[in-house]
């Protein structure tokens, strides 16, 4: 599947939930779709989104909390999902978007072309919820069902290593954090 098309599957779900991407090609196809205020694109921080979102999470248990990474980005901070099991928010969704190489930074694979399993290695951390999907109907499925279920969960989605033909975009960087400040500050919605 292509990242892309899963990310229009449930873009319409991300209307009113807190949504942090990493840098690359998941920011650029994800303000490709349309821009929000409660999109936050945390760029030159590779490894960190799902350490975000956790945070926000925790601060904002009225808000469910997306939260779209690359497996070069988990890879580089395998224990962010260690800290994700520590605390187990019920309102985080976890998205890795798995294309086996650094796409971002010239297609260097990473180790899960080689047989590394995030899923495995987040259900082994102690994630409660962890499933590797291969399709857009099983992403679709997936994401449904753990915004549903109210409890942390790892989706590792198996996309095509193509991306975008440019990982910039016109958005003010600066203006997003403010913006996406803004969002934080309003209330929410119980979710859990």
């Amino acid at each position: 599947m292509k990242r892309l098309d899963a990310l229009n599957t449930v873009y319409s779900l991300l209307a009113e939930r807190v949504v942090v991407t990493i840098m690359g090609a998941v920011a650029a196809e994800l303000q490709s779709i349309g821009h929000r205020p409660n999109f936050f694109y945390l760029q030159h921080a590779m490894g960190l989104a799902s350490s975000m979102g956790l945070g926000i999470a925790l601060a904002r248990p009225d808000r469910q909390v997306i939260v779209f990474d690359g497996d070069g980005s988990v890879l580089m901070n395998l224990g962010g999902l260690t800290t994700l099991a520590r605390y187990r928010p019920r309102n985080l969704v976890h998205v890795v978007f798995d294309n086996e190489s650094l796409l971002s930074v010239g297609g260097f694979p990473t180790a899960t072309s080689t047989g590394s399993d995030l899923a495995a290695i987040a259900a082994a951390a102690g994630v409660p919820r962890t499933m590797t999907v291969r399709t857009v109907e099983e992403f679709t499925r997936a994401f449904g069902d753990a915004l549903d279920a109210r409890e942390l969960t790892t989706i590792v989605a198996k996309v095509e290593a193509v991306g975008p033909s440019k990982y910039v975009t016109d958005l003010s960087l600066l203006e997003n954090r403010f913006a996406f400040q803004r969002y934080l500050t309003r209330p929410g919605e119980r979710s859990g």
